[in-house]
């Protein structure tokens, strides 16, 4: 049984410093995702999207650094977390993209923060800096072509007075010297000199009135004779350039200083000349210029020289990402190109409100494309066009930022949704062009304020979920989101009857339904109330929603929500499980629950929405898992208290009664459930407990066998049943607390016989799988599995059965 990953979605870590480019090596883009680190090719023409995701650590990535190996088959990469370690990764191209983890170091007694290196190759120290108040200073210890690998601890620098190093930022100063910048809870800058490979202090840099987030050197130009300039940018709003100058000499006053849009500050500007000295030369730092233009923090500034200029980049928690250079006569630094979000829009953090802040910014290895993390954990890109001398948003990477909880297929296959612990509904589907496919986020249905715990489809076009304030809700498609569907994607709309599009009201909850309106269309108040203002990012232009790309992030968090249509009440805890029966006339739904009285299994009706009453009572614990059979004769349920029950439909269709039950079908916890395909001379299920096993079971009218117990190394979290007839087989998924995926096989004749396949090791999510879900196909195509896990991925994996 082949089993290979076709598509993974999952969301960056807000870490200023857990995201690299790597300018030479394989030209990956790596971020930390959770306790993971994925890595993406964000100039693939192809938009596969990320290629590979690490797993190893187990806290969250804080720091990501690419050390420069100056070749194109091989890439190093370190990583540090908040598990204290620092882990060295090797990648290669052929035969096919690989990372592999060589060495785990512990040295630090506290996070790791921060990874930097030198830029140039040839260069073997690096730098860490850890929440433990130290700053670690390395030497990779190498042959010539990576194989083999180690490092080597040269120095300890207990920082003083003790402050948790959030940037660190290095540099060649002359052939016997490095330069260090140190900086982070405090506002000043620490400035470190080698003498060999020991690090001295020899200079504080003044100025700054806030933690200071990012640092970065840089040659003015590249001549031999030109001055190291470095960029601190801090939570004062303010970026400021420093001028490293040889010589007793001190270097012309900046221009930048008696900059007239200072006004009164350039007067209190200190230009103190701080004089270090390394082995060969005499040096002065001093201030060069204040930057001006964010309105809130500052969270990281990058060099690059395009085309013979000098240009930083740096993002904000004001939505936008800055490019700054000097005027060519005043010399003068200003901003020449803004990119991100109007700042007007700023304010909650709703579907409609601001974006939260871009928390990492960074240059493709050529220069012409920049990307930037949001919080929604969205990647954006702009690529710089030539001939139109503008910047151009590209189509980026999304994913969760918290535990993947639920996970359905529509009812016909043609789109995934997911759903978790980050509050957030969204739409997966496959982009078709010419020859191409690849797989993107199309909307996102849900932006709440709860966290989500289940989702199923009702029909092609309507879904219901279930969060943590106790009820439910039905959202239906809205018609933007069917055309850009149909569009794009090849999708057909199956009902005509749609509203244009969605938004939250202020302070609500609820997704309403509103017409899209024309781009020439004034915006007039409503009649009852005109005092009442109109909020602006509340309207939705139809030109909005007419692109021929997968939506942006900015499309994504405000225009592309589904209008919700029903409330479902009667719960008293949070919502556990849902299913919807396959006619799609019954939902069937739980809660949390530690008695008898609130474990029951409420049942509604799908066309008045009304409960069938009495609710199912059997359960004392959580039911955590619930499923129709495919005749939707029987529904299965599974909990916390150890037990399974089936229910049997009675007469009338929409009521069901107790059937069979075992009260000890696990020894531990049932976790998943999952009903064999129809067709069988007996009906058959499954069921997955935290007791490490997987047990296929059958039953007549009132008696039940247990056919087979499947062991696994881990707890079992997750089993999902093949509902395409396979002959003579049943096929079955099942995911453990571990991350392990595999896919098994029994023949039909004797259930006994199960044979079990795991994923590729490298292929795992990194946390326990909580849904499975197989892709409702036509017989003649691949199959598909859809996986959500606590590791933040939604991951889609094609099977090939032998």
């Amino acid at each position: 049984m082949d089993i290979s990953a076709e598509f993974i979605s999952i969301g960056g870590n807000r870490n200023p410093a857990a995201a690299d480019w790597d300018a030479g090596g394989l030209r990956f883009l790596a971020f930390g995702a959770d306790n993971s680190i994925a890595l993406w090719d964000p100039l693939d023409e192809g938009l596969h999207g990320i290629r590979l995701v690490l797993n190893g650590h187990i806290k969250a990535v804080n720091a990501v650094k690419f050390f420069p190996t100056g070749s194109h088959e091989k890439s190093v990469l370190l990583s540090g977390s908040a598990d204290h370690t620092l882990r060295i990764w090797r990648g290669h191209r052929y035969p096919e993209v690989e990372f592999e983890q060589i060495k785990t170091v512990i040295e630090h007694q506290g996070q790791i923060t921060r990874i930097s290196t030198l830029a140039r190759p040839g260069s073997d120290i690096f730098v860490t800096g850890s929440s433990d108040g130290t700053v670690k200073i390395w030497r990779l210890v190498h042959d010539s072509d990576f194989s083999e690998i180690d490092v080597e601890l040269l120095q300890t620098i207990a920082l003083s007075p003790k402050y948790f190093p959030l940037n660190i930022a290095l540099a060649s100063l002359d052939e016997s010297s490095i330069i260090l910048a140190v900086a982070g809870t405090r506002s000043t800058i620490q400035i470190f000199l080698s003498r060999d490979t020991y690090f001295d202090l020899v200079a504080s840099l003044t100025g700054h009135e806030g933690w200071i987030r990012a640092l970065a050197f840089t040659w003015e130009t590249s001549d031999e004779d030109s001055d190291l300039l470095l960029a601190s940018a801090s939570q004062d709003k303010y970026i400021r350039l420093w001028r490293v100058h040889r010589g007793e000499e001190l270097p012309a006053v900046s221009n930048a200083l008696t900059d007239p849009a200072l006004g009164g500050l350039g007067k209190s500007l200190s230009n103190k000349a701080h004089r270090i000295e390394s082995a060969s030369a005499k040096y002065s730092i001093t201030f060069e210029a204040l930057l001006l233009g964010h309105e809130d923090w500052i969270y990281t500034a990058s060099w690059r020289h395009r085309e013979g200029k000098l240009q930083l980049l740096s993002t904000s928690e004001d939505n936008s990402l800055a490019i700054w250079e000097p005027d060519p006569n005043s010399g003068v630094w200003i901003c020449i190109t803004r990119l991100g979000e109007i700042s007007a829009q700023k304010g909650s953090t709703t579907a409609t409100g601001s974006a939260g802040g871009f928390w990492v910014g960074l240059w493709s290895p050529d220069g012409n494309s920049v990307v930037s993390l949001g919080r929604t954990g969205s990647w954006r890109m702009w690529t710089y066009s030539e001939p139109e001398d503008m910047w151009a948003q590209q189509v980026g990477i999304t994913g969760h930022t918290r535990e993947v909880k639920g996970l359905c297929w529509s009812r016909d296959g043609s789109y995934l949704l997911s759903t978790g612990s980050d509050q957030t509904t969204r739409l997966f589907a496959q982009w078709r062009r010419d020859n191409k496919s690849s797989w993107h986020e199309f909307s996102r249905p849900q932006i709440h304020g709860y966290d989500l715990n289940c989702i199923d489809s009702i029909t092609d076009s309507q879904f219901i979920s279930g969060a943590d304030e106790k009820l439910l809700r039905v959202f239906d498609e809205p018609k933007g989101v069917a055309d850009i569907l149909n569009r794009l994607c090849r999708i057909e709309a199956t009902t005509t009857e749609l509203p244009d599009a969605a938004n939250i009201p202020v302070l609500g909850l609820s997704n309403k339904a509103i017409q899209t309106v024309e781009d020439d269309e004034p915006v007039a108040n409503g009649e009852d109330d005109e005092r009442e203002a109109v909020d602006p990012a509340s309207i939705v232009r139809k030109s909005t929603l007419d692109f021929n790309h997968p939506p942006f992030e900015d499309h994504l968090a405000r225009h592309l929500l589904w209008p919700e249509t029903e409330k479902l009440y009667g719960h008293g805890y949070e919502i556990s499980a849902v299913a919807t029966s396959n006619d799609g006339r019954l939902v069937a739904t739980a809660c949390r629950a530690s008695s008898i009285d609130h474990a029951v299994i409420r049942l509604y009706d799908t066309k008045e929405w009304l409960e069938i009453k009495p609710p199912l009572k059997a359960h004392s614990l959580t039911v955590t898992d619930l499923q129709f059979s495919q005749d939707d004769r029987y529904l299965l349920t599974v909990g916390r208290d150890r037990q399974w029950v089936v229910w049997e439909r009675g007469s009338d269709s929409n009521s069901y009664s107790l059937a069979l039950s075992h009260p000890k079908g696990h020894t531990r916890m049932i976790l998943g459930a999952s009903w064999a395909v129809s067709g069988l001379k007996q009906p058959t299920f499954l069921t997955a407990g935290r007791d490490k096993t997987v047990k296929i079971w059958q039953f007549s009218s009132k008696e039940y066998q247990l056919k087979t117990s499947i062991s696994m190394a881990s707890p079992v979290t997750a089993v999902e049943c093949l509902r395409q007839s396979i002959p003579n087989r049943l096929v079955f998924a099942y995911g453990t607390e571990a991350g392990e995926l595999g896919v098994g096989a029994a023949p039909i004749s004797s259930l006994d016989q199960a044979q079990v396949t795991g994923v590729r090791q490298n292929d795992n999510p990194g946390k326990a799988i909580n849904q499975l879900v197989w892709r409702p196909t036509k017989d003649d195509e691949k199959l598909q599995l859809g996986v959500g896990s606590d590791d933040t991925s939604v991951r889609i994996f094609e099977v090939s059965l032998a």
